[in-house]
């Protein structure tokens, strides 16, 4: 999982949370289950029975004393949280993976298909066993058509990355491409040392 994912699948756990919570307080009142059954809601929370409201006269009329600007940006502020709310979830839902690739036959359908993450696998298993390498991680982006291999390799301390590069453009890329049948598929590499512990002297 990559550090984006994690991300991503952490706010989404969170964002689902408040908004569960949130909307079983709000149930809870509605229904009026708070005193037939002994439920406590949170400290200060404004909805009880269900005639309670969010927001009362005497704080709308104090908020509405702060100027003729305030209700109008309050609005402006919450239009702009839905609208990067709903661009974030379109981020999300967009493929910026191609799923599968066409071998030997265009259109897909026409030849066999590779799927993408067997191909990052197969790519890394052989990079991961040249000389020098201590780890390696293949992602494929892109559209099926125009598919990217981004790859990263950490090297070992006592690696040549010049001739660790060559060794996997020569490898792993030369046979993925002619596997593919896509000799002229974009790739990125990012090379990196392996952090290893100070050496004590005594």
């Amino acid at each position: 999982m990559t550090q984006r994912s994690a991300l991503n699948r952490s706010l989404l756990a969170l964002s689902g949370l408040v908004l569960l919570g949130g909307g079983l307080l709000i149930l809870f009142a509605g229904l009026d289950l708070y005193r037939p059954h002994g439920l406590i809601p949170p400290t200060g929370w404004p909805l009880v029975t269900p005639d309670d409201v969010l927001i009362g006269a005497a704080d709308r009329a104090r908020w509405s004393s702060q100027g003729w600007w305030w209700w109008p940006a309050v609005i402006a502020a919450l239009v702009l949280a839905a609208v990067l709310a709903l661009w974030w979830l379109l981020a999300q839902l967009s493929r910026r993976r191609p799923g599968a690739l066409s071998v030997g036959g265009t259109p897909p359908q026409e030849g066999v298909e590779l799927r993408d993450r067997a191909l990052s696998d197969a790519i890394a298993s052989e990079a991961g066993v040249l000389p020098g390498v201590e780890h390696a991680a293949v992602r494929i982006t892109g559209r099926p058509a125009h598919p990217r291999t981004h790859v990263r390799l950490t090297l070992t301390p006592e690696a040549a990355p010049g001739a660790t590069l060559g060794a996997l453009c020569e490898g792993p890329l030369s046979t993925a491409r002619r596997s593919t049948g896509r000799p002229d598929t974009p790739t990125e590499v990012r090379l990196q040392v392996v952090r290893h512990k100070p050496h004590r002297v005594e």
